[in-house]
């Protein structure tokens, strides 16, 4: 089986590791995101070179804001330089932009950027960028089940009708299918309340790097890992790798 014949068709990453890169160098944690916005650059390059439908970064989770003001301050301002700079070049490449994750608390100055950034690429049909942003996995199914409730209580839904596909067509990912692989950087071997319901199914590969050092050959190394996986569903009789 050849790299090419085994692509996922949506991978999603947990970024994990700047402020220890940056730890280990005698770096501000500054610095280890500085770095990590460069090797966000170089997955989504590498995700449309390999011909990956989906990606998706956890950028910021809903646990986040529990970090030093100053911290975060820092990634509000990495994450409106990305978007200002990279845009337009996503948006050339074909590159279609979608926002996940509570909006309801974002500060001001952010949320417009996203939904600019939204609205610009949404015709675009290459590579899907998922930013996972104020998202947690837990808050993800518990305001599907408000949407959900709020049906019930207009009286357009049933609550027998409720079931497992109901409840997915309500989460914030409800147009694109799960993600085949997760992948995780820095050693670490935890969902971090990430996509806790479309990954019941993913394969899981967890890379020793740190995410400022994920590169193309690290992306390919973990597809290599998924493609030698048999992914059964539940079932008695395995499903090829796809």
């Amino acid at each position: 089986m050849t790299l090419s014949t085994c692509i996922p068709e949506h991978v999603a990453i947990i970024m994990d590791g700047n402020g220890r890169w940056a730890q280990a160098r005698g770096l501000p944690r500054t610095q280890g995101h500085r770095k990590g916005v460069e090797a966000v650059r170089a997955a989504v390059r590498a995700a449309g070179e390999l011909g990956i439908r989906t990606l998706t970064l956890f950028s910021f989770s809903s646990e986040n804001w529990s970090r030093p003001e100053s911290e975060i301050n820092d990634l509000m301002g990495l994450l409106k330089l990305f978007i200002r700079r990279d845009l337009a070049d996503l948006h050339k490449e074909n590159v279609r932009v979608c926002v996940i994750g509570a909006r309801h608390n974002v500060p001001d100055d952010i949320l417009p950027l996203l939904e600019d950034a939204e609205n610009l690429t949404r015709e675009n049909t290459a590579t899907r960028l998922v930013i996972a942003f104020n998202y947690g996995g837990r808050d993800d199914i518990v305001r599907a089940a408000r949407r959900l409730g709020r049906q019930v209580a207009a009286g357009t839904l049933d609550p027998d009708a409720i079931d497992a596909k109901a409840l997915a067509g309500a989460l914030d990912t409800a147009d694109w299918r799960d993600p085949d692989l997760i992948i995780r950087t820095s050693g670490e071997k935890r969902l971090s309340n990430f996509l806790m319901w479309q990954a019941a199914y993913s394969e899981f590969v967890f890379l020793d790097c740190l995410w400022p050092d994920f590169d193309k050959a690290a992306f390919e190394a973990a597809i290599v890992e998924y493609a030698s996986r048999t992914r059964r569903f539940g079932a008695v009789e395995a499903r090829a790798v796809t």
